[in-house]
């Protein structure tokens, strides 16, 4: 190379060296976005551990748990409580669906084979924990994941529970884990004040946006209940991450939840079974579709696509369910393809359902058999009188603002 060629070159690469110092370091919300989606989420069970049960140490323990409760190295929060130095697990208590998670139906207190311990189930006789089940236990530990929905009963399990502990002093530690659908979304309808059961403990909307742990601080205070709470908060959730960006595998929470695909449609979904249609139940994607004998899905699916749902798109697919709503028989089907998960909202989903089944098929589809889940009156009377599916979104603007005012009081993650 001559002399002149190397100082061109030279010259070009110390020019190029200087323009990338003149672009100065990459955004710091660039690099912490970067940064935060390569961290894998710790539960609070993970997060007690990395304590070494600092919290629970001296103390006579109640579980409430199923196949959910697991640690990162995928050890159960029973066999982790059981072996804790200083810890003393007395007895499990189970939800709906069983410590296992895999029944449908009522539940009866067992024996758990590996502890020996008692398994007190809350979905059996009774719904609370009594005061023979919580002899001797001083601390009860909640460790159960949730699906982010209102009428998802292991959030009612865990107020009860909650109540029963305060009337005891028995003192309440929650060890949070994800909301699969995030914590920035709220949708749907307020559960109306007099319609409040075990699929809606709380006047809540429907996609409420706050993990188990903020859950329980709100219904600890916003309903008075007053138990000496303690929440176990996770490390590196953030409120914009589904369930995916967290790192953490994915256990059906129960039989029929089975995909994080079925978790974003299922509030909209799951509201029109009491009338009558099939969601997928004794199918290989519950909740990722909905049918039933009398439907055409040609025509439903149709006439959804023509609503332009965002992040939507609707195909016509018959089915049979093997077990459940009509188990066995030929259903008229729609499968719910999800192109942009972030833009899905799937409340007004399920109006619009709701809406276009109550005009096709106004014999066999009764709006007001969805009062139980919607839980709002208001709006089961709009959808019987036909009013456009945009207004009724329209008229919970103002109950679900103030509603979001309340929630971020209790806001332990960014």
């Amino acid at each position: 190379m001559t002399g002149l060629r190397r100082a061109r070159f030279v010259f070009i690469h110390f020019a190029i060296f200087v323009a990338f110092l003149a672009l100065g370091p990459p955004p710091a919300h660039a690099a912490s976005k970067h940064s935060r989606h390569a961290a894998r989420v710790q539960t609070g069970l993970d997060v007690l551990e990395s304590q070494k049960f600092a919290p629970l140490r001296g103390k006579r323990v109640g579980l409430i748990t199923n196949h959910t409760g697991l640690d990162s190295q995928g050890r159960s929060t029973v066999d982790v409580l059981s072996h804790a130095a200083g810890v003393q697990l007395i007895a499990l208590f189970s939800p709906e669906h069983g410590l296992a998670g895999r029944n449908d139906e009522k539940i009866t207190s067992s024996k758990d084979p590996a502890t020996g311990l008692p398994v007190h189930s809350l979905y059996g006789e009774t719904l609370r924990p009594t005061d023979e089940m919580l002899k001797g236990i001083d601390t009860l530990v909640f460790d159960v994941q949730d699906a982010g929905v209102r009428f998802y009963t292991y959030t009612t399990t865990m107020a009860y529970c909650m109540e029963e502990a305060a009337k005891r002093q028995i003192a309440f530690f929650v060890l949070d884990r994800p909301n699969p659908l995030g914590g920035e979304i709220v949708e749907g309808p307020m559960l109306d004040a007099d319609k409040t059961n075990f699929v809606g403990y709380f006047p809540l909307p429907v996609r409420y946006g706050l993990t188990i742990g903020e859950l329980a601080q709100l219904f600890n205070a916003e309903n008075h209940i007053g138990a000496d709470l303690h929440v176990i908060a996770m490390r590196n959730w953030h409120r914009n991450y589904f369930f995916e960006s967290t790192g953490i595998k994915w256990i059906p929470p129960s039989p029929n939840l089975r995909t994080t695909k079925g978790s974003i449609l299922y509030p909209g979904i799951e509201i029109l079974q009491n009338a009558g249609v099939s969601v997928g139940r004794g199918t290989q994607t519950p909740f990722e579709e909905f049918g039933a004998p009398w439907l055409n899905g040609d025509d439903v699916a149709s006439a959804l696509n023509g609503r332009h749902l965002p992040g939507l798109h609707f195909t016509a697919q018959p089915f049979i369910p093997i077990v459940g709503l009509y188990s066995g028989e030929r259903c008229g089907g729609v499968a719910v393809r999800i192109t942009d998960r972030g833009a899905v909202r799937s409340m007004p989903m399920g109006l619009e359902i709701a809406m276009i089944l109550h005009r096709l098929y106004p014999q066999q589809f009764d709006p007001e058999k969805l009062l139980l889940l919607i839980g709002n009156s208001d709006t089961i009377q709009q959808l019987q009188s036909g009013t456009l599916s945009e207004k009724i979104v329209a008229s919970w603007a103002a109950s679900l603002s103030t509603f979001d005012q309340i929630r971020r009081k209790y806001f332990l993650y960014k």
